[in-house]
């Protein structure tokens, strides 16, 4: 399903109108930034949060290539939970819960993030190490830096923001609990915001979206409809803010993927997406990614995403 590029403030109109406007809009946005091909070989199908099919060959902190910005330019850690709720702004009474995919530390405790979780209707890993570059730039980095990177411009619109951690901890948190930190936050939206590890010649970007599941903790009938609204919104603002392309391996060149293995989404009872920035497995992707400037337009995107969303 294509994406909704819309800042109108003005009403929703009717969800069927809306997703034929929708694709309309993509094939314009297609045009300009040239959405991609499928020249990249057969989907990978990433773990939890989308890890890649494929280790990485380092998680330690070794420089980025590139110097080193790729670390010295996040956001200076703060409190998990946004500590400015006076700013007035269009996002007034909005709470957003930004999820940093997979954790730094998670490959010092792979037996703890290796134990079994319920995702509703399966188990599955607490957690996993995630991708890196392959000059050492760790995935868990790099959402942290996004994660902190977008909760400064949606504090800037007046919403509160929880992170579901901040590097505060050793390992996880658990998929299972990532769900629950969004769930008892009450969010308006959560964003898991992640990279992929798949094949050299697969880029681009892709959101993913919950599937129907009933089974177990699991019931995302609530938050299906919504969440998809949700990320063809960022879909399409990612397009606009970073002149990225939608994935060429996943997704049909949609940009948007549903999925029915992923704990995060399954056991979510508010609206929720995944979106993978890009594949670090892939140096044009890689590059893009391990640079501080294009970071922070893929925060920007997303803001925009998850803005325009709430603002209707």
């Amino acid at each position: 399903m294509p994406y909704d590029t819309s800042f109108s403030s003005t009403p929703r109109p009717a969800r069927r109108r809306r997703t034929l406007l929708a694709a309309a809009a993509l094939g314009c946005v297609c045009l300009i930034a040239g959405c991609g091909g499928g020249g990249g070989g057969g989907a990978a199908q990433p773990r939890e949060g989308g890890g890649g099919t494929s280790s990485p060959p380092s998680l330690s902190p070794s420089p980025a290539k590139g110097g080193p910005a790729a670390r010295t330019s996040s956001v200076p850690p703060s409190p998990s939970k946004s500590a400015n709720r006076t700013v007035s702004g269009p996002l007034s009474g909005k709470t957003v819960v930004i999820d940093p995919g997979h954790n730094p530390r998670n490959h010092e405790h792979t037996r703890e993030i290796g134990r079994q979780v319920d995702i509703g209707t399966a188990h599955k890993e607490c957690d996993t190490t995630g991708t890196s570059t392959d000059s050492g730039y760790a995935e868990a980095e790099f959402t942290l830096d996004v994660a902190h990177r977008l909760r400064a411009l949606l504090q800037a619109q007046g919403a509160e923001v929880v992170l579901t951690y901040d590097n505060d901890r050793p390992y996880g948190p658990c998929v299972d609990e990532r769900a629950r930190i969004g769930n008892r936050a009450g969010a308006d939206a959560v964003v898991s915001v992640h990279a992929d590890g798949s094949a050299v010649g697969n880029r681009g970007f892709h959101v993913i979206l919950p599937a129907l599941v009933r089974g177990g903790a699991a019931d995302t009938s609530k938050i299906v409809e919504p969440s998809r609204e949700l990320g063809t919104r960022i879909a399409g603002l990612f397009v606009r803010a970073t002149g990225s392309v939608p994935s060429n391996y996943v997704g049909g060149n949609t940009g948007l993927d549903t999925r029915k293995d992923l704990g995060g989404l399954n056991l979510s009872t508010v609206p929720k997406v995944f979106i993978e920035c890009g594949n670090m497995r892939d140096p044009k992707d890689a590059a893009l990614l391990t640079s501080a400037g294009w970071r922070q337009k893929a925060a920007q995107g997303i803001a925009n995403g998850i803005s325009s969303y709430l603002r209707g």
